[in-house]
């Protein structure tokens, strides 16, 4: 039903999806360009901050080339902090339209998802701008990426995020019209989920924590980062457990979501 649904009103779902993209650089001065410039300065400042700590060869606990492997966390993660943060406002911020329009009410949080992926797409080619640039450049520091024919397999780790992001955002937008307050606390979840998840650090640093090491094996998101690094980054393939472990949760939260949001939202006209 879900599905069948969503491939219905497959052009409306487009026509928002250009909607939200519009509306996030319409005010903007630099427009589209905010979508490479901000993980670029980011990457930047962060690289300056941690790059002695975790950068170089001389230990075994950092990385081969520190700013992509840095990015590459960076990049999914604001990815799942933005795609399901504006998929839980998306039903309660169209709730003017929702009571006038009789569409399915998951159009919404999915729509969002979309669209957000689509500007995380774009922001990538700061991601193989840094690749060029160290195989052109490499260093003792910061080596030249290894890249082979395991980099076609990266669109996986990114399906499986978008999946990942379309379940949490169908439950966040659900609860969301009922618990107004779950907006404060997925900002602080997802404060704590960039510091749980190895993003400007490595697993190693963690000098054998079982309870981070436990934390870190429960996390979706760690092993989706880790399966798109070995794919750009270390030139191999990625652990079967992983893909399989986050393939799973993500399919989980999916089919939760979607029962949840299409069994919830009859009552949402009665709370927005």
């Amino acid at each position: 039903m879900f599905f069948k649904e969503l491939y219905q009103y497959r052009y409306l779902l487009r026509e928002i999806v250009a909607k939200n993209i519009k509306i996030q650089y319409r005010n903007s001065v630099l427009g589209m360009f905010w979508t490479l410039l901000q993980p670029f300065l980011t990457t930047l400042v962060l690289v300056f901050l941690f790059g002695n700590i975790f950068g170089g060869k001389h230990d075994p606990a950092t990385v081969v080339n520190y700013p992509i492997y840095l990015l590459c966390g960076r990049l999914l993660y604001e990815f799942y902090s933005q795609a399901t943060k504006r998929s839980m406002r998306s039903v309660t911020g169209s709730a003017s339209v929702i009571k006038k329009v009789k569409v399915p009410k998951y159009i919404y949080p999915v729509s969002n998802t979309i669209s957000t992926f689509i500007t995380f797409l774009i922001s990538l080619i700061v991601l193989v701008g840094f690749t060029l640039f160290y195989l052109l450049n490499p260093s003792v520091k910061n080596p030249a990426p290894v890249i082979n024919a395991h980099i076609l397999l990266m669109p996986i780790p990114l399906l499986v995020l978008f999946l990942l992001c379309t379940g949490v955002g169908l439950i966040l937008a659900t609860l969301s019209v009922f618990f107004k307050d779950i907006e404060y606390i997925y900002d602080v979840f997802t404060l704590l989920l960039f510091y749980a998840t190895p993003i400007f650090y490595t697993k190693a640093r963690l000098d054998g924590s079982r309870l981070m090491n436990l934390m870190l094996s429960a996390n979706p998101l760690y092993h989706i980062v880790e399966m798109f690094r070995d794919c750009v980054l270390r030139g191999r393939m990625f652990s079967y457990w992983s893909l399989l472990y986050a393939l799973g949760v993500s399919l989980l939260v999916l089919m939760v979501g979607a029962l949840v949001f299409w069994r919830k939202q009859d009552k949402f006209i009665l709370y927005i």
